[in-house]
């Protein structure tokens, strides 16, 4: 039985993790520790996991853990079980800085453990397909990609930049530029960027628009915003526009889904199909087990933050950004 705990609950996405950690036979969850006692007695409560007030006693109760902290406690949680040699899945982006991102993987080179990052959307059974799709040739030469990753503001820890890095740009872009990466087996080398608070009151950006240069002389946009109001029917989308010179593909990662009209609730989305999250955490014991990379490694989270990096240095000095390998 591989043993997994959970390092920082601030992200929402730790609950989904937990509940596909405890739906696998090959897993069981160890409990979870956060700083905030508050929110691991909430979680402990609600899941019914043990709660941890140290630390180090997760690690050590544990094979591997998930790190669903806020973006900037990301390094000390992960270099902490790295450095007791338990193997990481860390909720995205990889960190706040390249600083502290390349730190993590140095520390998961030297102690020669998994590092996984938390990019469920590549899992997705639509992207998945794609990745074929693309692969045949059928699309050609691919000369451009429109892409959005609209959500609702999330609040609290997120509009703080110290503990999240930065708003919309850091929160959105990671997503589809881990996506477009792994579908064209490309980088980004050039990014150009423009982001500000259009909707709300809030210390942090709520709005971006990327215009991003790819290694294979193609072009790629992104609206990266917290444009979902509350009244819609669900958080937000992933939807890419390949154009290639033989054909067209859309996708929208998260089309899998019943519309429901209810008087209590009013109207919402309910997904059905395959679970990105549950891909994700079963991808993560795979790797351990088989002893090999994951398919969303630390490497991709770095290039990932570092394209959402560039953008933020775009914006402020409204240049293009060039964006070396």
């Amino acid at each position: 039985m591989f043993r997994i705990g959970v390092l920082g609950i601030a992200h929402t996405h730790g609950y989904s993790y937990i509940r596909q950690i405890q739906s696998l036979s090959e897993t069981s969850i160890t409990g979870v520790f956060d700083h905030d006692s508050s929110r691991s007695a909430k979680t402990s409560n609600l899941l019914g996991i043990e709660r941890f007030d140290d630390p180090l006693k997760l690690i050590e109760n544990s094979d591997g853990v998930v790190v669903t902290s806020e973006n900037s406690f990301h390094k000390q949680y992960a270099e902490l079980a790295m450095n007791n040699g338990k193997h990481v899945l860390c909720e995205k982006p990889i960190a706040t800085t390249e600083e502290d991102a390349r730190s993590m993987l140095q520390t998961a080179r030297e102690n020669n453990v998994v590092f996984q990052m938390a990019f469920p959307v590549r899992y997705a059974p639509s992207i998945q397909q794609a990745k074929k799709e693309i692969e045949t040739g059928r699309l050609g030469r691919i000369l451009s990609v429109s892409a959005t990753n609209h959500g609702r503001m999330p609040g609290g820890w997120f509009v703080d930049e110290k503990l999240s890095g930065g708003g919309a740009v850091m929160d959105h872009t990671v997503h589809v530029v881990d996506i477009i990466r792994w579908l064209l087996d490309v980088e980004i080398v050039e990014v150009s960027a423009e982001y500000g608070r259009l909707i709300y009151d809030i210390p942090v950006e709520d709005c971006g628009l990327l215009l991003l240069g790819l290694s294979n002389d193609s072009f790629m946009s992104l609206d990266c915003s917290w444009s979902r109001p509350e009244a819609y029917p669900y958080w937000g989308d992933v939807t890419l526009n390949l154009v290639g010179t033989n054909g067209s593909l859309k996708i929208s990662a998260f089309d899998a889904k019943l519309r429901v009209f209810s008087n209590k609730r009013g109207v919402f989305w309910e997904n059905f199909g395959d679970s990105f999250d549950k891909a994700l955490v079963k991808e993560f014991v795979d790797s351990v087990v088989e002893k090999r990379e994951p398919l969303t490694s630390g490497e991709d989270g770095l290039e990932a933050l570092r394209v959402a990096l560039a953008a933020y240095e775009s914006g402020r000095t409204h240049e293009p950004i060039q964006v070396n390998h």
